[in-house]
């Protein structure tokens, strides 16, 4: 049995919410852990009754699948295609230096295996919650020590999380074959080249080859990056110490978790962004109107500032003195001069640009395999996740394939490939053009979504435009501080697809609870009319990633506002507040006095958070 740390971990890079945590490697090479910080493991042994012998490879090949890339997606397919029912000869082959991951240079380990993009992030972001950095400054310890203290907490959470990758793919038989694999100039999809990095190579046959790459950084022109005192979103790793300013570009879901994170942890933070509204820019990825005002009330609270409406023209970054502070020009968005009273420059001691990201797919030689790729780099996919390759042995999963970069839907790709590899039912939607899946979606066109459909069969089908024309496909997370996360249509969305919708909106501060714990918490239902069917939930406040869990089951059985004003929970929950919020609804219709409308909103969340632990506590026992 793990430890809790390593099951949390485990949990985090397999189910992560957050666009940012896709399935590329993150970069942190210069962190170097002592030797004895790196425990070994024993390989548990297989017992018959926990699963059959391991099924052979084909004589003509030396590997049923060859998985490339050992991110989340990689690691769970590998996994799966090795064990019951497939039993599959699986190798998992991966370049942890190629892709720059999180390494133990005194034993050459790889500590990122298995984890998403934003494990180091989410590591960060726990330790910030923790370490008081104040404190340690009043206590005389140095800049470097109280670094340290941050980065020792991050990576044993790494290390724990690798070990038990490990763990798990030895006892289902996978093999891990370090290298950077490619396809061959002959254009033979059943032959993959091997580069080791002492520069030898060696070609293995396969029968199948799923590609989980990940993705990377989109770097733009003109930005000095350096991996010392620039970074994009994944170099940020190789930080080596704790700046006391930091500017970042952007106004993404990665770039708001790292403004909060640096300001969490004491350093002062500009955000540039270009839109001049920051809650439109939110509104762009998703996020509800309310909730996204709420996260850039919450920026500005904790003192983060803002230059909206701009963009960095030029940088003066000092060479030789890491004291000397980085000098960025700015100008107004698309050039020229910024309006008379806004900020001309902006000095800081480091500089974050996270402003997208793209498909890991260029080493791979996929012209010479017929693999076709789009003018993003995405491989293109049929429904079964299936790409171009001539000999149709190829496949594809996560961010490799596009948006939405979310290593949950990530996963599923994974596991729906395997599936399709090697069973003859089918796996996904029908590429029939008219069909009806049955699963919310006609004809593959977002303005037909259908929510009279079997929406507790949402998230059958992960092939990239399944994903973009399905709103109940899957959950999104934010996770900042405090997080963000939902589930279905907001009222826009509703009413542009002729629903008559309504929303009902309780503040976490409207409750004692909610006042002490976490003042600034929002939740918002939105709901069809007269019916009362819920459609969305949306919640900004502690714990949001977890609890949208549980707004997303109320959406798929197609649960009522009166269904919530029926339940019975437990006292001084979270969950409460549900069922006062239907109260609310329920009044507001019959012209009643809506004071009642959120009194104990903030009950729901600590009954989410019984739920959730409660099953985490069920996975330990027998």
């Amino acid at each position: 049995m793990p430890p809790l740390m390593a099951t949390i971990a485990l949990a985090v890079a397999s189910a992560s919410l957050s666009p940012s945590a896709g399935d590329a490697r993150f970069v942190a090479s210069a962190f170097v852990l002592p030797s004895s910080s790196s425990r070994p493991f024993r390989r548990p042994p297989v017992f018959a009754s926990a699963r059959g012998p391991l099924a052979a490879a084909s004589s003509d090949f030396d590997y049923d699948l060859a998985v490339i890339g050992a991110g989340p997606v990689g690691v769970r397919a590998a996994i799966v295609a090795a064990s019951s029912p497939y039993d599959k000869r699986v190798c998992l082959i991966d370049a942890p230096r190629e892709s720059g991951a999180l390494m133990n240079e005194a034993t050459g380990e790889d500590l990122s295996i298995g984890g998403p993009t934003g494990l180091f992030s989410k590591a960060l972001r726990d330790t910030s919650k923790k370490i008081k950095v104040g404190t340690l400054r009043g206590m005389g310890l140095r800049e470097d020590s109280v670094w340290n203290e941050i980065i020792n907490s991050c990576v044993d959470l790494a290390s724990s999380n690798a070990r038990d990758v490990r763990r798990q793919l030895e006892y289902a038989g996978v093999e891990y074959i370090e290298g950077l694999a490619s396809f061959d100039d002959s254009g033979d999809t059943n032959s993959l080249l091997v580069k080791k990095s002492d520069e030898s190579a060696s070609t293995i046959s396969v029968d199948k080859v799923l590609i989980a790459t990940g993705s990377k950084p989109f770097r733009p022109g003109g930005i000095p990056f350096d991996g010392k005192r620039v970074f994009d979103s994944d170099s940020i790793n190789q930080l080596s110490y704790l700046p006391k300013s930091i500017a970042i570009t952007g106004s993404g879901i990665i770039a708001i978790e790292f403004a909060k994170i640096f300001r969490n942890l004491g350093a002062e933070v500009t955000l540039i962004i270009r839109d001049n509204v920051p809650r439109n820019a939110l509104m762009k990825i998703g996020l509800d109107k309310d909730i996204a005002a709420t996260l850039v009330a919450d920026l500005v609270r904790s003192g983060i500032k803002i230059e909206r409406g701009a963009q960095a023209k030029s940088f003066d970054v000092p060479d030789d003195n890491l004291k000397a502070p980085i000098r960025i020009t700015l100008e107004a968005r698309g050039g020229g001069g910024r309006p008379t009273g806004c900020a001309m420059e902006v000095k800081c001691n480091a500089y974050l640009a996270a402003v997208g990201r793209k498909p890991n797919t260029s080493n791979l030689n996929l012209a010479s395999a017929g693999i076709e790729v789009d003018e993003y780099g995405d491989l293109t996919v049929n429904s079964a996740l299936q790409t171009t390759a001539k000999k149709g042995n190829v496949y594809g999963a996560g961010d490799v394939l596009g948006r939405p970069f979310l290593a949950s839907t990530g996963v599923l790709q994974g596991v729906t490939s395997v599936k399709s590899m090697f069973t003859s039912a089918p796996t996904s939607m029908s590429d029939a053009e008219g069909a009806d899946t049955g699963d919310g979606i006609v004809d593959d066109d977002p303005a037909n979504v259908c929510i009279d459909s079997d929406l507790s069969r949402t998230g059958e089908s992960f092939d990239p435009k399944s994903l973009a024309a399905n709103p109940f496909a899957f959950p999104i997370g934010v996770w900042s501080s405090p997080e963000a996360a939902y589930y279905g249509l907001s009222k826009q969305q509703a009413e542009e697809l002729g629903i008559n919708a309504g929303e009902a909106i309780a503040l976490y501060a409207e409750c004692l609870r909610g006042l002490v714990f976490s003042p600034n918490g929002l939740l918002k239902l939105v709901f069809e009319k007269p019916e009362g069917r819920i459609l969305g939930v949306h919640i900004c406040g502690d714990d949001a990633c977890e609890l949208i869990h549980y707004g997303m089951e109320l959406v798929k059985a197609k649960r009522t506002i009166a269904d919530l004003n029926n339940s019975v929970s437990v006292n001084v929950t979270k969950l409460v507040c549900l069922s006062v919020r239907a109260m609310c609804i329920i009044a507001k219709s019959t012209q009643c006095d809506e004071m009642v409308i959120s009194h104990n909103i903030f009950y729901l969340t600590h009954t989410l958070l019984f739920l959730y632990y409660s099953a985490l506590f069920r996975s330990y026992l027998p």
